[in-house]
């Protein structure tokens, strides 16, 4: 993470609060207590003040301070800021799912939304949330992927879980696991990959990323004896991606594919489902993984853990994560601001100059001299 440099404005980082009876106030301050972070960029907190004041009195962060403001336009780059989203008393229950916290999750990733559509913030970091009491009428989606993919009405958009060492795209998401193999089609693998592809490029600077994909089956497939989906559907959509010039390989059987360490020479991994990723991308980077959510018009990011009730209230929760997502959001924003610099104003393509058909050079035969018969001088 690079300090902004002249006069150029820091990044505005907007942050939800998630479920405030889990460690999102515990991870957020613990975080932006640093305040060399401070000179990266200005933190917008959405949630409640008075929650922040709990938790920050109830776990001894006495050496924090918030700076309250009614607007992210009035935000103090030099302050952490907070913005209430609420202003009622709230009962707070750490460690238990309760109504009202699911609610003022809504309602702070709501106006952080608005705000990012207003580009009074830059990018969109969000704390956990608890995907069941945050159900409403107004958020019917099985988590922040669903509801920001909804909001901008694209279908094109990709969970990709990311660290140091791995990108993992999470092909189905949340779905059973008895719903993948009948949701997974050529269409849709595709898409994917190609979404990926752009990704890699525009949020990550990659100009000609590596993609590998990963088979459905054990063994993945074994050659049609466990399973006919890579032969039938996943190669197929990489060959098309080859054609289209994108340099996707596979399928490969996950197991091997990770124990192997052949993941190293990929830029990017697509996994056909949850926990074929998940799994080994927590087992590689839990503590510092960070979900980004590929194909929005807007830069979002979060820790890759959830609520951690357990541990609620306990100041044992880990601020790695989410640190990390913040800068992971500062970077990709950085990074497709040159992405479109570069591509801003192209240079016109000349058409190709029309070679001339080589034709032969007429030469013109000399006529023979006419033979002279006069004698030589005796």
């Amino acid at each position: 993470m690079m300090k902004q440099k002249g006069n150029t404005p820091k990044i505005k980082v907007g942050i939800t609060h998630g479920d405030f009876n889990g460690i999102s106030y515990e991870i957020i301050i613990k975080t932006l207590m640093d305040n060399r972070l401070l000179d990266m960029f200005t933190p917008v907190i959405y949630g409640s003040s008075k929650i922040a004041s709990y938790y920050r009195k109830t776990l001894n962060f006495h050496d924090m301070n918030f700076n309250l403001v009614k607007k992210a336009e009035y935000a103090n780059s030099k302050r952490t800021n907070i913005i209430n989203c609420y202003e009622e008393e709230v009962k707070i229950e750490i460690g238990k799912q309760t109504n009202i916290a699911g609610e003022l999750a809504f309602l702070a990733l709501e106006k952080a939304v608005e705000d990012i559509n207003k580009k009074e913030i830059n990018v969109l970091v969000t704390a956990p949330i608890n995907k069941k009491n945050i159900q409403s009428e107004k958020f019917n989606f099985s988590g922040h992927t669903d509801y920001l993919a909804n909001k901008y009405n694209t279908n094109d958009h990709l969970m990709i879980m990311v660290s140091d060492k791995l990108r993992i795209g999470i092909l189905t998401g949340h779905i059973p696991v008895k719903e993948i193999a009948n949701t997974i089609t050529e269409d849709m693998i595709l898409k994917k990959i190609r979404i990926m592809h752009k990704s890699l490029q525009m949020d990550f600077g990659i100009r000609k990323p590596k993609i590998a994909v990963l088979g459905l089956n054990p063994h993945a497939g074994d050659k049609g004896v466990i399973g006919s989906e890579e032969i039938e559907i996943i190669t197929p959509a990489i060959q098309q991606a080859n054609n289209e010039k994108i340099l996707a390989f596979g399928p490969f059987p996950a197991d091997g594919f990770f124990g192997s360490s052949q993941y190293i020479s990929y830029d990017g991994i697509l996994a056909m489902y949850h926990d074929q990723g998940m799994l080994p991308f927590k087992s590689f980077a839990f503590d510092y993984g960070v979900n980004f959510t590929a194909g929005l018009p807007i830069v979002r990011t979060s820790p890759a853990h959830g609520t951690a009730f357990d541990i609620a209230g306990k100041n044992i929760a880990s601020p790695n994560s989410f640190r990390q997502a913040i800068y992971t959001a500062v970077d990709i924003f950085n990074k497709r601001n040159q992405f479109d610099e570069l591509n801003k104003n192209p240079l016109p393509i000349n058409p190709p100059v029309q070679k001339q058909e080589y034709r032969k050079p007429e030469y013109q035969t000399p006529e023979k001299p006419a033979e002279n018969n006069t004698p030589l001088p005796e």
